[in-house]
C-alpha cells in the first residue's frame, strides 16, 4: 500500500455491512463501522471514531427500506465527515431510493429524485457512485460527478457461465436498451423481446402483449427493480403463454415489498436472480432465489477511483469474460 492509498478510508453503513466487508476483502482494506447513537425521541447521531482529516472517504451505503431512516442517517454521516475536514466524500450508493420519482407524472407532484440529489450535495458529498439508476437522466440532477454503473456486466458473467442461450426480455418499452445491452454482452445471437404493458396505477399494470419470438426459448426477464412483483409475474405468465420454456427473472435491486413467497410458490417462475445491492439475508432460505455479489465489481470501481484510472477498462474486462 503506497502513501497515497494511506489517505483513503472506507466506511460501511449499518444496512450495507455485509457487502462493505466483501468489498474490503477484495481490496485488502479494513472497512470501518459507522458509530451511531439513537436518542429517546428517535434522533440519530452518526460519526467516525477514526480521523478523516484530508482523506478521501468512501461510504458503502444504500437507501432501501426504511428509506427515510436510511437516507437521513446517510446525510447526517456525510455532514459529520465534512465537518471533520474530510478531503473528499464519495458515496457508493448501491441502491438510490426515490429514483422512481424522477418527473412530475401529474400536476402538483414533487420530483423527489432531484430533492435527494440536492440533499446529498448540500450535506457534503463530492461524488456519487451508484448502479442501475431507474432513469439514467437522474445523473443530470447533480452538480457533482455521478458514476451510474451498469448491472448488466454482473449478470452477463453469471448467465455466460451457464452455457445456455437466452432471449433477454424487457418488461416494458423503457427497459429495451438495458435488455439489448445484456443480450449483446452474452453474444448468443438471440433477439430481445419486449413486454407491451400499460401502467394503470403505481405498482399496477396491464399486459397488452409480447413483442418478439419466445416460443421454445429460455427467457430472462431483465429489469432494474423488483418491488411488489405483481407486474413482472404477469409478464412471466404472458411469456409462458407464448411458448417460453424456462422463465428466469433477473433484477439488480430486489425490494420484494410483498415478500418472496409469490415467486417461490409460482410454478411458472424457474429462478429469480438479484444482486446484493440490498441485504437479503432474511431471504437466504428460498430455493428459487440466487444472489450475485457486486463486491468485486464495486471493488474494481473503487480502486479505479483511488488510482484515477478508467472505469471503461473494467467494463471491457467483464465484456471479455475476465
Amino acid at each position: 500500500m503506497n502513501k497515497k492509498d494511506d489517505n483513503v478510508v472506507i466506511f460501511g453503513m449499518e444496512n450495507s455491512k455485509k457487502l462493505a466487508n466483501e468489498i474490503g476483502e477484495y481490496l485488502g482494506r479494513e472497512v470501518l463501522p459507522v458509530q451511531k447513537i439513537t436518542f429517546a425521541d428517535g434522533e440519530q447521531l452518526l460519526y467516525s471514531d477514526t480521523t478523516v482529516r484530508n482523506k478521501t472517504v468512501f461510504i458503502i451505503c444504500n437507501t432501501s427500506k426504511p428509506v427515510n431512516d436510511n437516507l437521513m442517517g446517510l446525510l447526517i454521516f456525510i455532514d459529520s465527515l465534512k465537518r471533520a475536514s474530510a478531503k473528499r466524500i464519495i458515496c457508493v450508493m448501491t441502491y438510490y431510493g426515490y429514483a422512481r420519482q424522477d418527473r412530475k407524472a401529474s400536476g402538483r407532484q414533487p420530483i423527489t429524485a432531484k430533492l435527494v440529489a440536492d440533499l446529498l450535495e448540500a450535506s457534503g458529498a463530492n461524488k456519487v457512485i451508484t448502479i442501475d439508476l431507474h432513469n439514467p437522466s437522474i445523473q443530470g440532477f447533480f452538480e457533482i460527478p455521478v458514476d451510474d454503473l451498469r448491472g448488466q456486466f454482473i449478470f452477463s458473467s453469471e448467465l455466460r457461465n451457464r452455457k445456455e442461450n437466452f432471449v433477454i426480455v424487457s418488461p416494458d418499452h423503457g427497459g429495451a436498451v438495458r435488455a439489448r445491452q445484456l443480450s449483446e454482452l452474452l453474444n448468443t445471437g438471440e433477439q430481445i423481446a419486449i413486454i407491451d404493458k400499460r401502467r394503470t396505477a403505481p405498482n399496477v399494470s396491464e399486459i397488452m402483449g409480447v413483442l418478439g419470438n419466445v416460443k421454445g426459448k429460455n427467457v430472462v426477464i431483465y429489469d432494474d427493480i423488483i418491488d411488489t412483483g405483481g407486474t413482472i409475474i404477469h409478464a412471466a405468465e404472458a411469456l409462458k403463454a407464448q411458448g417460453a420454456i424456462k422463465v428466469i427473472i433477473a433484477a439488480t435491486h430486489g425490494l420484494f415489498s410483498k415478500g418472496f413467497d409469490m415467486f417461490e410458490n409460482n410454478p411458472i417462475i424457474d429462478e429469480v436472480i438479484i444482486t446484493n445491492s440490498i441485504d437479503h439475508s432474511e431471504l437466504s432460505h428460498y430455493s428459487k432465489l440466487k444472489e450475485l455479489s457486486m463486491a468485486q465489481f464495486l471493488g474494481m470501481v473503487i480502486q479505479a477511483n483511488i488510482k484515477n484510472t478508467s472505469i471503461t477498462e473494467i467494463y471491457d474486462a467483464y465484456s471479455q469474460g475476465n
